[in-house]
């Protein structure tokens, strides 16, 4: 039996042991970098990570054994930081770390239940190729693993000045963070079950719950978690608001000029109506509805 036709409960498994290994291999090298500075010392364990993954991802031929890396890496990211750190209040590493780990095991937990198994890849990847026209490991290496890889650890930095340099006593810009973070895990959660149980019974675009607010509150969620973690490092060391702002801001971009134009343009395709929901509902923001008026 090849790899593409295990159950889906047996390609978890599988999944499960390549990530044990990655975690395996992270836990081993990192302290081989402790002279190092701790933001290059997480991103060289990090690239090093990705790499073992991408050379398993080619093996299987498939990219999506990465897509639990955008979810799992924050984890590991936050914990590098956390050992570096001294004279930072303990409370405050115990929310950074319960909060984080909150937020990434519930989207890798999503992740793991929507997909089908090694029989499927993105679709995303796919068109990417299809469009590029670079052969399929080239848009694998670049797009599906380096580009992740850096953003991810990029809008991370918030939590390097939370962990790290976070010497400031707790305050309520923690409480804001933690409020950020668990509400935006949350608000994932129910967007998620609430397009599963629209989509198991129409094709057409979901507009309750959630979903009648804004096109993507899923991503609304994600962005509130990447900016809670940004209040985190503001809480624990303000004067490091202005450069941590690259990594929600940098996120917020990607998804507001990557990913929502290309679920949007899937979803015109594939879903009768979608079009006009593009003109009556925001893309991300749950505020600014517009009033549909037929041309």
């Amino acid at each position: 039996m090849g790899i593409q036709e295990l159950s889906h409960n047996r390609a978890l498994v599988v999944v499960a042991a390549v990530y044990t290994l990655l975690i395996g291999v992270a836990v081993a090298i990192f302290p081989l970098f402790d002279d190092w500075h701790p933001l290059v010392a997480t991103l060289v364990v990090d690239c090093v990570t990705t790499a073992i993954i991408f050379a398993l991802s080619c093996a299987v031929h498939n990219g999506s054994l990465y897509d639990a890396y955008w979810s799992t890496a924050p984890i590991l990211i936050a914990w590098g930081f956390a050992v570096r750190g001294t004279d930072v209040p303990g409370i405050r590493v115990a929310l950074v770390l319960i909060c984080v780990a909150i937020w990434g095991l519930r989207l890798t937990s999503n992740w793991a239940r929507n997909w089908p198994g090694f029989k499927h890849e993105d679709w995303r990847y796919t068109q990417m190729k299809e469009e590029t026209g670079l052969p399929w490991w080239a848009i694998n290496l670049t797009v599906v693993h380096v580009f992740p890889t850096l953003q991810v650890w990029t809008a991370c930095i918030g939590l390097y000045a939370a962990l790290t340099l976070g010497t400031n006593e707790i305050s309520v810009l923690d409480a804001v963070a933690v409020v950020l973070i668990i509400g935006g895990a949350t608000i994932e959660l129910i967007a998620d079950a609430q397009l599963r149980a629209h989509r198991t019974a129409s094709m057409s675009p979901c507009r309750t719950g959630l979903w009648s607010l804004s096109r993507h509150p899923n991503y609304f969620g994600e962005l509130c978690a990447w900016w809670g973690m940004w209040c985190f490092g503001v809480a624990g060391h303000p004067s490091a608001w202005w450069w941590t702002l690259v990594g929600p801001v940098t996120m917020t971009v990607l998804l507001r000029t990557a990913s929502v134009p290309m679920m949007d343009k899937r979803s015109v395709q594939r879903r009768p109506g979608y079009d006009v929901l593009m003109r009556e509902l925001p893309a991300i923001l749950p505020i600014g509805r517009q009033i549909f008026r037929r041309q």
